[in-house]
């Protein structure tokens, strides 16, 4: 399974999960796309609706670092310095010539 799907996979769970505490903890959507706690009649008390929100903002962290991931290590920029650097480390193990004269 190539790395795009693995990764949209658990983009779309991610997503899924953090629309379930959305909807979970009362959080609703207006017409702009702007979002609000919404009046519930269960007995939740704001330490519990707190500790949604934190979650939910937890959930949006670790789906910007999931696209982070998705798209850095993709771009021909970070190909050419995975390169670079797979040069340098089998450089790095090569004996010095000079070290080898003075012997």
């Amino acid at each position: 399974m190539s790395s795009w799907a693995i990764v949209a996979m658990i983009a779309i769970i991610v997503w899924g999960v953090v629309q379930y505490a959305k909807a979970r903890s009362g959080i609703v959507t207006d017409e702009d796309g702007n979002e609000s706690f919404a009046p519930r009649d269960d007995n939740r008390s704001a330490a519990e609706l707190e500790a949604a929100h934190r979650e939910l903002e937890d959930l949006r962290e670790r789906i910007k670092v999931l696209e982070r991931i998705a798209t850095d290590d993709n771009t021909s920029d970070a190909r050419e310095r995975a390169r670079i650097s797979a040069e340098i480390e089998a450089l790095r193990g090569l004996p010095h010539a000079q070290e080898d004269k003075s012997e």
